[in-house]
Order: C-alpha cells, then sequence, then structure tokens
C-alpha cells in the first residue's frame, strides 16, 4: 500500500495496487502544467481511493488532469480510454522505491535542459514504457 497527497494536504489518496515504474513526460501540457517536465507512475483505478477535492480539467478530447481544488497541486492523468490513472510521482508520500524508466514525448522537450541519461526516449508515447506495471515500489506483506 502506497499513499498521497497534495501539498496543503486537502486531498489524500491510496494504492493498493502495483505501481509502474516512473516515466518522465516531455510533452507541451505536461510542461505547461508543472512548469516543466512531468515524473509520474501509474496503478489501476480500481487500486485507487481518493480523497478531498480534487477537480478534474479535461485538457484535450482524450483525457482529463486532476488537481486540488484548494492548493493547485497537479496530482493526476487519466486518458479516457484507459483503467490506469497516472500518479505524479512527487505526490507520493515517503520512499517510494520506484525509479525513472524512460522519457516520453521528447520531441516536445523544452530547449532549456538536455537530457543527458542513457534511459530509452521516446518522440511520442511508448507502450512499451507506459503500460508497464509492476509491484515495484509495494512494499512486501
Amino acid at each position: 500500500m502506497k499513499s498521497g497527497s497534495c501539498l496543503c494536504g486537502a486531498v489524500t489518496y491510496r494504492i493498493d495496487g502495483p505501481l509502474r515504474p516512473v516515466v518522465a513526460c516531455h510533452c507541451k501540457q505536461c510542461r505547461k502544467t508543472s512548469g516543466h517536465y512531468v515524473a509520474a507512475t501509474s496503478a489501476a483505478r480500481d487500486d485507487m481511493t481518493i480523497n478531498g477535492p480534487v477537480q478534474w480539467y479535461h485538457s484535450s478530447p482524450k483525457a482529463r488532469r486532476g488537481f486540488c481544488g484548494t492548493c493547485g497541486s497537479n496530482l493526476f492523468w487519466e486518458s479516457h480510454d484507459s483503467t490506469h490513472t497516472s500518479i505524479f510521482s512527487g505526490t507520493l508520500d515517503g520512499d517510494t522505491g520506484l525509479e525513472i524508466i524512460g522519457h516520453i514525448y521528447v520531441a516536445d522537450k523544452g530547449d532549456y535542459y538536455a537530457l543527458d541519461d542513457t534511459l530509452p526516449k521516446a518522440d511520442q508515447d511508448h507502450p512499451d514504457l507506459t503500460t508497464i506495471v509492476t509491484g515495484a515500489g509495494q512494499p512486501a506483506d
């Protein structure tokens, strides 16, 4: 079980299932909503419990973004046709045990930073990176 929250604590969430390793998204929307790029994990919606004033913004015809209605913290991204929710990794509580496994939408990245690591990079979305769900970050019962 993992938990997380927004900056002010008004929105909390719990995940009772596996988390996907972290993927860094450099798309224009992620950069605009976060001020840089987004590092996100993912979990099955059925494994999540969310409490508090989450506001949803339909950022495109295919997806919506969840943020705290009180402090404005960016928390979630959901594709309308998926059973999973992306969770902004920095909102998780405590040590996660997760690692970044790659970068997506690097064709849209800002010109003010370099991607010097050796992780996989995709110009757009890449299912080999974004659909992986493992038990990474899950404590042993």
